[in-house]
């Protein structure tokens, strides 16, 4: 298998923290420098013609993209540890939980960074600023959300470390990093203590 990424990226650090997790680190990865545009190149939209990484590409020349997808099926190639759920009960809530982050929290750090961040200009074309500045308030929304289920449990999906504690710690981090966001300034301190206890694992220096 090959997995085609981009470092600092936060979609290819989900997936890389996600086999750091579960201790593989014998699958080759190329670099596509976003920067350089390589995710437009002929050679690249023949993989994804949407452009996007993480793209992995399996041993039968077939190219798996979506980061949940990915990872469901690196869930079925390395079953331990479980970080999807066991059994359909516990797969349909940490899915919930998950796709809750996903299309609530990450979706809107995305696009507050992508349009209002110089240095994605080249990757979003057009930009439009006031729209990015609009995601980056309204996320804050369920930020608040998050911080209060993180008051009554350890983790986002309940009582273990799951795939939707990696979706929303890499989210968190793309915002620390381009928004300046930091939970403790923004009257979150469950978030906060959530994000320092994850960034504490091995696996968060993954990507």
């Amino acid at each position: 298998m090959k997995l085609y990424t981009s470092a600092r990226a936060p979609n290819p650090r989900r997936v890389a923290m996600f086999l750091a997790e579960k201790g593989v680190n014998d699958i080759e990865t190329v670099n596509i420098d976003l920067g350089a545009l390589q995710n437009r190149g002929e050679e690249f939209i023949a993989k994804n013609p949407f452009g996007r990484v993480p793209a992995l590409e399996l041993d039968d020349g077939r190219v798996l993209t979506e980061t949940r997808a990915i990872c469901t099926y690196l869930e079925g190639l390395y079953p331990e540890p479980n970080l999807m759920g066991d059994g359909y009960d516990d797969r349909a809530f940490i899915e919930m939980a998950d796709r809750r982050v996903e299309l609530h929290v990450f979706a809107g750090i995305a696009n507050c960074v992508r349009h209002t961040h110089p240095g994605l200009a080249a990757l979003e074309q057009p930009q439009f600023p006031d729209f990015g500045a609009s995601q980056g308030e309204k996320v804050r929304e369920p930020l608040r959300w998050l911080d209060q289920v993180l008051a009554g449990q350890p983790y986002v999906a309940g009582l273990r470390f799951t795939i939707a504690d990696i979706t929303a710690f890499c989210a968190v981090e793309f915002a620390r990093g381009l928004m300046k966001f930091r939970p403790s300034a923004e009257g979150l301190p469950h978030l906060q203590a959530w994000r320092d206890r994850i960034a504490e694992r091995p696996s968060a220096a993954a990507g």
